[in-house]
Parts: structure tokens; C-alpha cells; sequence
């Protein structure tokens, strides 16, 4: 659904879906999948290739390890061409099933659906959530660290950067 905001100059921008750009302070149209990728590459060192294939088995493992609702959450944020990788099968009977698998069986499908080594899938999916820091609310990143394991997690800075910090 698309909406609009006031730009500095009084006039109305279209908008689809974003959030409040945390190092900015102002309303953002939410990052590209092009520009997520840029920056999952330059995180992890890969290949521009290598971190598309990542970005989406990252998502879609995400889709299956959390919440129905908190993949729905975090897809709100996020523009169509990432938030289409959070879609997941639904529950047997449309309750919201989360899974339970730990970190090593993450880290497995992320490697298995990007066709790369685990050593490349962990570098890769730190990158990948790094990115995510930035591109949605902390409340939200927040959240979805809470339901992702915490060895998993753990390396992951729960904050962005200060607009000064690099």
C-alpha cells in the first residue's frame, strides 16, 4: 500500500514500503535489493552473485525459523523485492508455527539454498543481518533477534551505528 510524507520542501513524496532511516533520522523509501546485496558484499567480502544467493537463503530460512506474525513484521518494513523472500509455507491449519531448528541446521539451509560452503554461509549470514540492522526499526530487528538462537545471533550488534560512527 502506498502512502506519502512530507518532504523538507512541504510537497507530498510517494512512498511505498520503509522505515525511519535510523543514521539519518528521516523517512527512507526502504533499501533495493540491489543496494542490499552491495551491502552484504562488502560486509562479507563476496561476490556480488554470492551475496544475492545468500540475502534470499538467509530470508527464507528466516521465514521458516520465526513466527508467521514476525515475518509478516519484518516484511512490512522492507520493500517488495526483499520482502517477497519472507513469504513461507503456512501452518497445517493457518496457526503461526515457528521453527525450532538451532544454529547449525540455519547456517546448513542457508549453505544448501545458496549453493556455498558453511564457512561462506556464516560470514555471509552475519552480513545479511548486519544489513537488516540497518534497514529496518530496532524494535523490529530486536524482535527478530529475540526468535533467531542466540548463538546464532551473538555476534550481530543489536544497534546501528551513530550517524558518526562508522
Amino acid at each position: 500500500m502506498a502512502w506519502s510524507v512530507r518532504t523538507l520542501a512541504g510537497r507530498e513524496a510517494p512512498r511505498s514500503r520503509g522505515a525511519v532511516c535510523r543514521r539519518w533520522g528521516r523517512v527512507t523509501a526502504g533499501v533495493r535489493f540491489p543496494l542490499f546485496v552491495d551491502a552484504v558484499a562488502r560486509r562479507a567480502q563476496l561476490r556480488p552473485e554470492q551475496a544475492a544467493a545468500i540475502s534470499r537463503a538467509v530470508l527464507r530460512t528466516v521465514a521458516e525459523r520465526v513466527r508467521a506474525g514476525e515475518a509478516d513484521d519484518l516484511a512490512a518494513q522492507l520493500p517488495d523485492d526483499l520482502s517477497a523472500y519472507l513469504g513461507g509455507p503456512a501452518g497445517p491449519t493457518g496457526v503461526e508455527q515457528a521453527g525450532t531448528f538451532g544454529p547449525v541446521e540455519f547456517l546448513r539451509r542457508v549453505a544448501d539454498r545458496a549453493g556455498v560452503e558453511p564457512a561462506t554461509a556464516q560470514v555471509g549470514v552475519r552480513a545479511v543481518f548486519a544489513t537488516l540492522r540497518e534497514a529496518v526499526t530496532v524494535g523490529e530487528f530486536q524482535d527478530l533477534m529475540a526468535q533467531l538462537p542466540d548463538r546464532l545471533t551473538r555476534d550481530v550488534d543489536p544497534a546501528p551505528p551513530g550517524p558518526h560512527e562508522g
